[in-house]
């Protein structure tokens, strides 16, 4: 991290969570955040479920949950940008405060519960933006006190059909009572039914079928991996994101932020999530797109998740810690790794240490 972006990252740090989060947007939005040019080389060049990117890093969903900065986003050297999570109806969320550093640790806890405008506001912002920019896909959710979740799910693909460039179904956020029961066998074979129907349904209008990702918790059991994986592919989907917040307090120093409800991000997440995403790679073999998730802060940390089953990397709290330049300094690291392990593509990295993390036990 520059020194520049040093003090940057302390003057925030300074602001409550949630305020500093507001001004962040606002400055995206004004073009007032410094940032390197983004790297610029065809090794890093990702196609996968009809997506071609520019690299594989991509900027999670959370962040831009209205739509307002993908573009300003995209310019800071992302490969992808997801906005939302998005609601058909917009919510508040949950009471504040909902978000909590932890900085000893470099994580963050948050029960922000789908905080967002609605589908609406999400849709005119998308509408207005040049897609020429980038890729940028829509996460959707349901809302808290919805009477029927998957048709939430269904609105979200009909809604955005027209200005997504795909769909992530999040299922797996800690923070809305009863989602997580959504990944169950049944529910979630009912789920993805009904949001495939709306994906052909949407494609026969619009002649394009967005491909349609997963995003799941770490926190699921053997069982529960399974049937995701047999879900996934049974349904057609194109891929799965793993991971979401997870629950786990493992290994926090911060023991009275530990304390607080809500789902755990940044680098104390890394391992678990590593190893979900790794277990999860050899239950489907090569046939879905896996996109990994969870403390990625770090060329080193993002390529271990592609050698780990990844085709593609998000981030998130990386940016709150490592500052605008993150994708800059990730995309650079991976250039300068493939020059000096003498690859060609950063996908011949994928699935290369599969077994090796996906045998590691978890911590409880």
């Amino acid at each position: 991290m520059s020194f520049t972006a040093d003090i940057g990252r302390q003057l925030l740090f300074l602001l409550q969570p949630e305020t500093a989060h507001g001004l962040a947007i606002r400055a995206l939005s004004a073009g007032l955040v410094p940032a390197p040019p983004p790297v610029r080389d065809k090794r890093l060049e990702t196609r996968v479920a009809n997506l071609i990117l520019p690299n594989p890093i991509g900027m999670a969903a959370g962040f831009d949950k209205d739509a307002e900065v993908p573009n300003a986003l995209l310019q800071l050297g992302f490969g992808f940008v997801e906005i939302g999570t998005v609601t058909p109806k917009p919510q508040a969320g949950n009471p504040q405060p909902r978000i909590f550093r932890l900085p000893e640790d470099e994580a963050v806890i948050n029960r922000l519960g789908f905080n967002n405008r609605g589908h609406e506001a999400a849709l005119a912002k998308l509408k207005k933006r040049s897609r020429r920019a980038g890729i940028v896909g829509v996460n959707i959710g349901a809302n808290k006190d919805s009477d029927d979740r998957v048709a939430d799910y269904a609105a979200g693909i009909k809604t955005f059909a027209t200005v997504a460039d795909y769909f992530t179904i999040n299922v797996s956020s800690p923070n809305t009572p009863g989602l997580r029961d959504l990944q169950a066998r049944e529910s979630l074979a009912e789920l993805l039914k009904s949001v495939t129907a709306a994906r052909e349904a949407a494609a026969s209008i619009t002649g394009k079928r967005l491909s349609v990702f997963l995003k799941i918790a770490p926190d699921l059991d053997e069982a529960a991996l399974d049937d995701v994986a047999e879900m996934a592919l049974a349904h057609a989907i194109e891929g799965v994101i793993v991971s979401n917040t997870t629950l786990s307090r493992v290994g926090l120093t911060d023991s009275d932020k530990a304390r607080e409800t809500g789902g755990l991000s940044g680098r104390p997440l890394f391992e678990r999530s590593t190893i979900m995403l790794a277990r999860l790679r050899r239950r489907v073999g090569t046939s879905l797109v896996l996109i990994g998730v969870g403390g990625v802060d770090s060329a080193e940390a993002a390529l271990t998740k592609i050698k780990a089953g990844a085709d593609l990397v998000q981030l998130y709290t990386g940016l709150i810690y490592r500052g605008p330049a993150v994708a800059h300094d990730i995309t650079k690291g991976l250039v300068e790794r493939l020059d000096a392990d003498g690859v060609a593509v950063i996908a011949d990295y994928r699935d290369t240490e599969v077994d090796a993390w996906a045998d590691l036990a978890l911590t409880a």
